[in-house]
């Protein structure tokens, strides 16, 4: 079994960010998360989580999505906005693991790769913002429209918003685009 000096070696040494969370606080991170962030590390333990967030309602949301994926399988992985220190937003990929299905945020671990995106996200209304990272788990227009409480010809005409500003003619251009992987 690895020491504690190579177990923290290997964390820093991840490419990755790494953070540890209790009920959704952050509770250990590595250099690399908070640097991702626009922080120290110090600055971040014992911090909700709800600072990384755009707004309440989407670390919410989130929250609630997040727990039932983590219950019924004790993973989760998707891809969204987050708030850096500075005020900006950037786009990452999120996995992370329940150490208990039971009660999934007693604690969880997750990683966090920041995107290569083409344009800026900063500027997305929250809208545009929950409409973009139901496409990117895979949801339909119907099954977004469901989830956000909207008709979903509200939601095709977002996607049609998003497919304009990004200059991409279908939601699989879409999502190369916002991923930064060639289209």
């Amino acid at each position: 079994m690895p020491d504690s000096t190579a177990t923290d070696q290997a964390a820093d040494l991840c490419p990755l960010g790494m953070v540890l969370t209790s009920q959704r606080r952050i509770e250990w991170c590595n250099d690399r998360f908070a640097a991702s962030f626009g922080y120290p590390r110090t600055a971040l333990i014992g911090q909700s989580m709800a600072v990384l967030y755009p707004t309440t309602s989407e670390f919410e949301r989130v929250g609630e999505r997040g727990w039932q994926a983590l219950f019924e399988s004790g993973t989760y992985e998707d891809e969204r906005l987050m708030r850096l220190r500075d005020g900006g937003l950037r786009w990452f990929r999120v996995l992370g693991n329940a150490l208990d299905r039971s009660d999934p945020y007693r604690r969880a671990s997750w990683l966090f790769e920041p995107l290569r995106v083409s344009g800026t996200v900063d500027t997305l209304s929250l809208r545009q913002r929950e409409v973009l990272s139901a496409m990117t788990r895979g949801l339909t227009s119907k099954e977004c429209a469901r989830e956000l409480g909207i008709s979903p010809r509200t939601v095709e005409k977002i996607r049609a918003q998003l497919m304009q500003r990004y200059d991409v003619h279908n939601a699989a251009a879409l999502m190369s685009r916002i991923s930064g992987m060639p289209g």
